[in-house]
């Protein structure tokens, strides 16, 4: 049964799902650029600092977890609503705060609150708006993109004062609150449709013996892993090979740029495009080319090289894409989202980390860079046993 029987009810449909897309994000992204106002205003040691920035990944992989577990008790819906009035309360109280247990606490729940809505809004799109998921991924994927990128940009604005950073995060807050009005909306409906049968009967167990399943999985995993070492990691790569300060700050801008053209054309590649092993393949070939030249030549031409890199993080939009056009019960779809986001966040908390450590110990970027080239095969194994045509209920029918 769909939410909003008619038509003309899509749109509805369309602006919450672009709603909570955008703000699933900035309780990642909106750090960053103010770090060190953050470290200074709350006299966060470097550790402390560290551990902040790599509260997503690990938080994103709590998330996905649970998120599944709470939908069936709560709807869909239901638990999307629950997420995003988490997201919006934990942004803006932790602009507010100045203890630093209270900041990260908050900053925890924010991001698990963010980590149920990536997990559920594909299942909320599949189960409601089958006949128009591809639109529906477009949607979604470009409004991460926005919520992914925007913080960036603003909030540099906001710096303008000792406490700017404190204004800086807390209108993500603000933003994240107004979305959670029409979540409440499709809560309440999706209550008076469904009764006492809410959510679907999902759980990640129930997929990992789907061999589909554990490809995407690693697929979305590696993915995840080289996009968040870029986030982390890639301006100061190209500035220790020899780019100006300036130059590196505009390859980034140019990497995350490229995510919105991406966002709107791979959810439709894939809804179009019966067997994708092709693409996988590209990408694959670009991560490899794309790292191996920042290592052997860096300053041969670093647009080049992010320009590669930033194609093979298409298969980003393209994995969120393959959750829902890989499975046909939304059951399946709850499943495999938690599963396949679970492992990837876990891979983009640990893979950052890793590559820091790495970089310490051996004191140069070269053993790094060979070892993410390195991780396109398995983004490419992966990627091929998902891509190909079929479904992950498929997998569990035979078992």
């Amino acid at each position: 049964m769909r939410l909003p029987t008619a038509t003309r009810f899509a749109w509805f449909g369309a602006f919450a799902v672009a709603a909570i897309a955008i703000i699933l994000r900035p309780g990642a992204t909106s750090i960053g650029p103010v770090l060190a106002e953050i470290t200074h205003g709350l006299g966060l040691s470097a550790t402390v600092a560290g551990a902040l920035t790599a509260l997503p990944g690990f938080c994103f992989a709590i998330a996905g977890a649970t998120a599944v577990t709470l939908s069936n008790k709560l709807g869909t819906a239901g638990a999307l609503t629950l997420g995003a009035a988490a997201a919006a309360l934990g942004l803006l109280a932790r602009s507010l705060v100045t203890n630093q247990a209270a900041f990260l606490a908050l900053s925890v729940l924010a991001l698990l609150g963010a980590g149920m809505g990536n997990i559920l809004v594909p299942v909320f799109i599949k189960r409601f708006y089958p006949r128009r998921q591809s639109v529906l991924m477009m949607v979604y994927v470009v409004g991460l993109t926005t919520g992914a990128t925007v913080p960036g940009l603003v909030s540099p604005l906001f710096l303008t004062s000792p406490s700017g950073w404190r204004t800086a995060l807390g209108v993500w807050g603000v933003i994240s609150a107004v979305a959670v009005v029409p979540w409440v909306v499709l809560a309440v409906r999706e209550r008076r449709l469904t009764g006492a049968t809410m959510g679907p009967r999902s759980s990640i167990l129930s997929v990992i013996r789907s061999r589909r399943a554990l490809g995407l999985a690693l697929f979305f995993g590696i993915q995840s892993m080289q996009a968040y070492v870029c986030f982390g990691w890639l301006a100061q790569i190209l500035r220790d090979a020899g780019v100006s300060a300036a130059s590196a700050s505009l390859l980034m801008s140019y990497y995350s740029a490229l995510g919105f053209p991406a966002a709107l054309v791979m959810p439709i590649i894939v809804a179009r495009s019966r067997d994708l092993r092709p693409y996988v393949v590209a990408f694959s070939t670009f991560l490899a080319v794309g790292f191996g030249g920042l290592w052997l030549a860096p300053l041969w031409s670093p647009i080049v090289w992010v320009t590669l890199i930033s194609v093979a993080g298409f298969s980003f939009p393209m994995a969120l894409a393959l959750i829902t056009a890989r499975t046909r019960d939304p059951h399946v779809t709850g499943g495999l989202s938690g599963l396949t986001q679970s492992v990837g966040y876990i891979f983009s908390g640990v893979g950052p980390l890793g590559v820091g450590i790495i970089h310490q110990v051996t004191g140069g970027w070269s053993v790094p860079l060979l070892m993410i080239a390195g991780s396109a095969v398995l983004l490419l194994l992966g990627g091929l046993t998902i891509a190909r045509p079929g479904y992950v209920d498929d997998d569990l029918a035979v078992i």
